[in-house]
Parts: C-alpha cells; structure tokens; sequence
C-alpha cells in the first residue's frame, strides 16, 4: 500500500472519527439539529436517510443496473477497510464490490476511484444513475448516484448502507460506464465453464455468467451470512440434491447450477421467474404467482435481466 493511499485512509478515519466524538471534544458544548446537518455535509457523508428508496430516475438499462446492485446492499454494516457485504462495507468498499459484481475493476481507495472512468462537468445536474460521486479535500468519501438528487453510501461507523439526499456539492463527478452503457468487452472468468454447461444442458451461457457475477462477484469461496457457497452460490442442500459434491469447486457448481437453471425455466417457463425461484426458492414463487415481493429478489431479477438486455 502506497503512502498517499494510507495517508488518504487516515483522513477519512479522521473525518468519520471527529463525528463520533462528544460536542465538548469538539470545542461546542451542544449541537442544533441545523449544526448536526451541516457536520454531517461538511464531512460529505450526506443527510439522514428516509425511509426505503426510491425508484430509480431514468437511466440506461445499465445505469440501473449499477444503481440495482448498490440497492441490494442497503442495510449492510459500516466496517472501515470493510470490503465483504457478509462482514460490512465502507464506503469505498461499496462503490468497488457494486462495480466488481457488474465486472468493472475499480480501485480500492476513496481518493483513487474519484480519478476511476472519465470526469463529468456541470455539477449534479449533469450527473447520471450510477456514477461515482467525491467529496472531501481531499477525497475522504465516494457514493453512487441514483439520481433525483440522491446517492447510496456507506455512511461512517454506526451506521448502514443507506440511500440519502446528496446535500454537499461533490469535489468530482466520475462516469465508469462506457457511453451507451455498453457492459465490459472482456471475457468473464469460468467463461470456459459457463460455455460447456450451457452446450450441454442447453441454458445460456449468458445466464450463467450474470448469475455467478450477481451472486459471487466470481468468488468461487465466496459464502453468504444465509450459508450459500461458492461460485454459483449453492445452499449445502440444494447442492446435495443436485449431486454437487463441492459447491466451492467452480466445474461442480456451474455444472449444478446450469442444471437448476434449465429445471426452474422448464418448471415456470420464464427466465425471470427462473431467477426470482433461484434466488428466493420456488417455493415463493409458487406462492405468490410470480416474482416475489422481496426487495433482494427483485433487485436481483432486475440486475440480471438488464444485464442479459431483456427488462
């Protein structure tokens, strides 16, 4: 790690740690709700959140899906250096792992993603879903922007991924995806092996790819906080029912995976019904004759349709 990236981690811990700290350490024996407000904007961390998000305000199909991979994090943890939503997330670690599941390698530091993609001008009002917003001097806090004037963050310590008001003026607005919207030309990883099980158990490879990307980020040890596991993200019993005798071997999974892909869009004859059973179990859709109700599985189903070209 260079010097400048630690020496731009300390001044974000420093700027997260001087809001935690009591008024009296700051000099001011209380603090209005006006003051609380403009601490909070002067160290670019945003408004308070309101409750839920809203819908996304225009966008591409694959600015929405930037803006879908954020939102499946709501709710995740504030953990400095965090860059696993199992564990928690800051706010670099969001803006790197959102981009990562959609195949775009960014940087690590807050400061080396605000010079990531290409810069854009003319404030906020030129801003589009999905880019990547800076603040602080220098940079000590990146989000996404989702439009209408709002951004979702990994705040500062004690609190959660959220979707909040952008209320400081960003020191940089930067674009990662390409004009268009067009996704990454490169070949995923194991796109030999989403090749071969797609042949042979006639499930597009496509599919595969998008659904390893959504689940693991391509992480074959990956392991959700509910037990999934693997590339694919096998839960122990389905993976057993499939015959997968290790969901952390990536053949085995894609394998597995390819053959419950093909039986979920056999059983409910739509690829995003497929999805939603994959991910929410078919037993929900079942239950409530179509996608269920669920913001991760609709977030999800969402995702990989765009990505896929076919929301």
């Amino acid at each position: 790690m260079s010097v400048a990236t630690v020496t731009a981690r300390i001044s974000e811990l420093q700027q997260h740690l001087a809001l935690l700290a009591p008024p009296a350490v700051r000099g001011a024996s209380s603090l209005s709700a006006a003051q609380f407000s403009a601490a909070l904007s002067a160290a670019g961390l945003g408004a308070p959140a309101e409750v839920g998000a809203r819908p996304t305000v225009g966008g591409s199909t694959a600015e929405q899906a930037v803006v879908s991979a954020a939102r499946e994090h709501l709710g995740v943890p504030y953990v400095w250096g965090g860059t696993d939503p199992a564990t928690g997330l800051d706010c670099s670690g969001l803006v790197q792992h959102v981009y990562a599941s959609l195949g775009y390698d960014l940087p690590r530091a807050s400061y080396q993603q605000a010079e990531a993609g290409r810069p854009v001008s003319g404030g906020l009002a030129a801003a589009r879903p999905g880019d990547i917003l800076a603040f602080g001097s220098p940079v000590n806090h990146v989000g996404i922007y989702v439009g209408d004037g709002r951004m979702i963050e990994a705040p500062r310590p004690g609190l959660a991924v959220r979707e909040t008001e952008v209320v400081q003026t960003p020191v940089a607005i930067r674009r990662v995806l390409p004009e268009g919207g067009v996704a990454p030309a490169a070949a995923a990883p194991y796109q030999q092996l989403f090749d071969a099980a797609g042949a042979r158990y006639g499930v597009d490879p496509a599919l595969l790819t998008a659904v390893a990307r959504r689940e693991s980020a391509f992480d074959p040890r990956a392991v959700s906080p509910a037990g999934a596991q693997g590339l694919m993200q096998l839960m122990p019993a389905t993976a057993r029912g499939l015959g997968v005798a290790d969901p952390f071997d990536p053949a085995q999974a894609v394998d597995g995976a390819a053959r419950l892909l093909r039986d979920l869009q056999q059983q409910f004859g739509r690829v995003d019904l497929a999805l939603a059973a994959y991910n929410a179990g078919p037993g929900a859709v079942r239950r409530y004759d179509g996608i269920p109700p669920y913001a991760e599985t609709q977030a999800y189903v969402r995702a990989i349709m765009a990505e896929l070209g076919r929301s």
